[in-house]
């Protein structure tokens, strides 16, 4: 019994750790925009493809943007107490431009921590 026991204790560790990383779905947003075709991509292809947008506002009648971010940190930024200190913060976003039902424009962007200036005057009703 006490051979099983280190090989026990490495399996319930593992199976804790691999529990605590599955809360969160991972989002790709670099590919997620390679899916979406400007001209060629309906309103519900990208709703489809990308889920509900994070964000959403009317620019004009007949004109909306969806927008999609994902905040994105290395694999120190996951430890607990010390990530956020360890890691610099970054995020990207996904900018996608609907005429009526077909998308006119699609943006992937990055952007580091310092670069948070980019929401200033813009006025984005968030999806519950």
């Amino acid at each position: 019994m006490k051979a099983w026991t280190p090989a026990l204790c490495c399996i319930l560790l593992s199976a804790v750790v691999l529990a605590g990383c599955s809360r969160h779905p991972v989002r790709h947003l670099a590919s997620d925009a390679a899916l979406i075709r400007t001209g060629e991509t309906s309103r519900r292809e990208v709703l489809l493809y990308l889920g509900e947008p994070d964000a959403r506002r009317t620019v004009s009648p007949g004109v909306e943007e969806f927008l999609y971010y994902n905040d994105r940190t290395g694999r120190l930024g996951k430890l607990p107490f010390v990530g956020k200190k360890l890691d610099e913060a970054a995020y990207e976003t996904i900018t996608i431009t609907l005429e009526g039902d077909l998308v006119t424009s699609c943006v992937f962007r990055s952007y580091d921590a310092d670069e948070d200036d980019w929401t200033e005057g813009i006025k984005w009703d968030t999806a519950q």
